[in-house]
């Protein structure tokens, strides 16, 4: 009986002992962090109060009443721009809609105004006069630094849960993905971070919690996140966003044309933008394009086919749009076409899209 009481003093010494060290061990738990953490943390906690909710809303027809009522259509995300209200988000976020809230991460709501629009980008700028202290812009970073590897994080608002953190690597560059509009988004960064319905026009971050993109889509049968998410690359943004703010949309300037279907050019064996129209006194018309004619039995006689602006090759219309875009109005360029089997090349001055809105 001794020796079990002896057993039995000993086993509670062992566990008083323990006692001080579970204690030690409870109290550092909830600091302990590796150095990935603390940098997810500290990045979470610094971006958050700059993403919002985005909810789109659209006028219906109440059954009973038949009264009109607004009802929420969707929600997404977005993010401050600068202290001045300016939001960005998707522009597949609030299309259709007739009414745009922002809710701030305080849970105050104000309603929007849309100042630009530009879904060949899938981006959008809103307006909303939210006091300036409640603005908290992102700071921007440099898309052309990313390389593969490259830790991203992304907040969001997925399946109308708010401010939630994702955390990946960038799975590759220069990617093309489809806009709203079937134009081609080029150099889109694609990531692992979860990007699930709702994250759309949320902020793509680095380590440093600089901004790199923009989320935008994910590619999955299901809908649900499959581990290959796109971004458009803070570089295009920062282009954009300027213009829509000023403008109302994307400001590319013209050549004076109307183009006709692709598979026109095919006809002729050539990849590249054949000429329905010449518009009177643009610029191409000053140049000496041609458009397609029709000859005395009614038989459409081809014209000439743009193939490429300067150095960068057009094979279809929406490369053509993307080379305009990397200049301004009055700019002089050089447009090589195929005309009757003959590469020809003309210097011309290139329009405002004022003038011929119609291109």
């Amino acid at each position: 009986m001794s020796r079990f009481k002896t057993f039995l003093r000993l086993f509670s010494l062992g566990l008083l002992s323990l006692i001080p060290f579970s204690k030690t061990l409870m109290a550092e738990v909830p600091a302990f962090a590796t150095d990935d953490e603390r940098n997810s943390i500290q990045v979470f906690e610094t971006a958050r109060p700059s993403v919002v909710f985005v909810t789109n809303k659209q006028l219906a027809r109440n059954p009973y009443s038949f009264d009109l009522v607004t009802i929420p259509r969707g929600s997404g995300t977005g993010f401050v721009w600068n202290k001045e209200g300016y939001i960005v988000t998707n522009f597949h976020v609030i299309e259709g809609a007739q009414e745009v809230v922002i809710t701030l991460q305080d849970q105050t709501n104000w309603p929007a105004e849309v100042v630009g629009l530009a879904p060949e980008r899938d981006l959008a700028v809103l307006k909303i006069k939210a006091p300036k202290e409640k603005l908290s812009p992102l700071p921007l970073g440099d898309s052309a630094n990313l390389t593969v590897g490259r830790k991203v994080l992304a907040i969001g608002n997925p399946f109308g849960l708010d401010a939630t953190l994702t955390t990946g690597v960038v799975s590759a560059l220069g990617r093309e993905i489809e806009s709203p509009t079937q134009r081609k988004i080029t150099n889109v960064i694609q990531t692992d971070a979860a990007i699930n319905p709702g994250n759309s026009g949320g902020p793509l971050l680095n380590s440093q919690g600089q901004l790199m993109g923009v989320n935008t889509m994910i590619y999955s049968p299901s809908g649900a996140s499959a581990g290959i998410g796109f971004a458009i690359p803070v570089n295009t943004v920062k282009e954009v966003i300027p213009e829509l703010m000023l403008h109302g949309r994307i400001v590319r300037p013209v050549l004076g044309i109307a183009s006709a279907p692709d598979h026109w050019a095919q006809q002729l064996s050539v990849e590249g933008v054949p000429i329905l129209r010449v518009n009177p006194d643009s610029p191409a018309a000053q140049a000496g394009l041609q458009g397609a004619k029709r000859n005395a039995w009614g038989q459409i006689s081809l014209g000439d086919v743009i193939v490429a602006i300067d150095d960068t090759p057009t094979i279809n219309d929406d490369q053509l749009l993307g080379a305009l875009e990397k200049y301004k109005p009055g700019d002089k360029v050089t447009i090589s076409i195929m005309r009757q089997g003959k590469l020809i090349q003309r210097k011309l001055t290139l329009a405002a899209p004022e003038i011929y809105d119609n291109e």
